[in-house]
């Protein structure tokens, strides 16, 4: 071996020696990059919860629970117009769409606001459906319309053309209006004239102290 390999050697083993510069080296590295680790890990889980503005993420559909209501809305509010251009507004407590495929919004404690000739009126409801292509509302339950002038109808278990202001009845229906109490087996109102259709075993009793 030559004199200059035996000098590398030398100075590499002086090197490598314990308590030489290599070796602190190295006990320090042992202590600092696990400390180093644990400070990245604090800061990664940390970070999150300082950082502002939007955070972005990717859920994978296959394991997201989907809702079984498609919509649900609370004090929810529907705007419109009839033929006539005359604006109307449909209120509910609560709204559910259950399927895109089906235009129908289930409402509970709705109301409706409709601008007739003679001035603003409105009809209440407990529970009903909306149907968002044809703006009707079938409605289930006690049914009141009010109308400025004091025209009143009150009836169950109908369906109301926003469109046209029109009231009409699946079946027997009965109720009341300024001139006294009504019954028949299908009932037809227009509510902008005040005029109700009763078909079959129509029965009207009129009080006379209403007719004034």
């Amino acid at each position: 071996m030559s004199e200059i390999a035996r000098r590398e050697r030398t100075q590499r083993q002086h090197w490598a020696l314990p308590g030489s510069r290599h070796d602190r080296l190295i006990r320090l590295s042992l202590v600092a990059l696990p400390v180093a680790i644990g400070v990245l890990a604090a800061f990664l889980v940390l970070a999150p919860l300082f950082m502002r503005g939007d955070v972005s993420f990717v859920l994978d559909k296959n394991k997201v629970e989907v809702a079984k209501e498609r919509l649900r809305i609370q004090a929810a509010r529907y705007t419109g117009a009839d033929a006539k251009g005359q604006p109307f507004a449909l209120t509910a407590g609560s709204a559910v769409q259950k399927s895109s495929s089906e235009p129908i919004v289930q409402l509970d404690k709705l109301a409706a606001e409709i601008q007739l000739k003679d001035g603003p009126a409105r009809l209440n409801a407990n529970h009903g459906r909306y149907d968002l292509d044809t703006e009707q509302v079938a409605i289930d339950g006690p049914i009141a319309f009010r109308a400025a002038d004091g025209y009143r109808l009150d009836t169950r278990d109908a369906t109301v053309d926003l469109k046209t202001r029109k009231l009409r009845s699946g079946g027997a229906a009965d109720g009341t209006t300024p001139l006294g109490t009504f019954s028949g087996d299908r009932l037809s109102a227009d509510l902008e004239a005040r005029t109700v259709r009763l078909d079959g075993n129509a029965r009207l009793r009129i009080q006379p102290g209403r007719t004034k």
